[in-house]
């Protein structure tokens, strides 16, 4: 078992910046890739960045390409999103997950952390 909390979630305008955490307990957080999603009501989960075990390989929706970076430090069981140029329509809830696969698909993640809400203005 893994458990995952989100933090770093809030109001911002566009064009700005937050950047958004996420702790890992249980079981050896290095042993799993890791992965953040979003999603608005109504819409399905959508992903927007996937990192791997050892923080080598990552892999960006292109709707955040450029402006997210995901990284994850393994000797503190974390991993964070920073996303830049905020725009509204990156209003969500944010959530990250745990893996056994590198992988886009939200079906392949196996733990899942409870979300974090982020507003965007304009």
């Amino acid at each position: 078992q893994v458990q995952l909390v989100e933090s770093g979630g809030g109001s911002v305008q566009a064009g700005g910046s937050l950047r958004l955490s996420c702790a890992a307990s249980g079981r050896t957080f290095s042993e799993y890739a890791m992965g953040w999603f979003r999603q608005v009501p109504g819409k399905e989960r959508e992903f927007l960045a996937s990192i791997g075990r050892g923080g080598t390989y990552t892999d960006y929706a292109d709707s955040v390409k450029g402006r997210f970076t995901i990284s994850r430090d393994n000797a503190k069981n974390t991993m964070s999103l920073q996303m830049n140029s905020l725009k509204p329509e990156d209003t969500a809830v944010y959530y990250c997950a745990a893996s056994s696969l590198y992988s886009r698909w939200a079906n392949d993640y196996d733990y899942w952390g409870r979300g974090t809400q982020v507003t965007v203005s304009s």
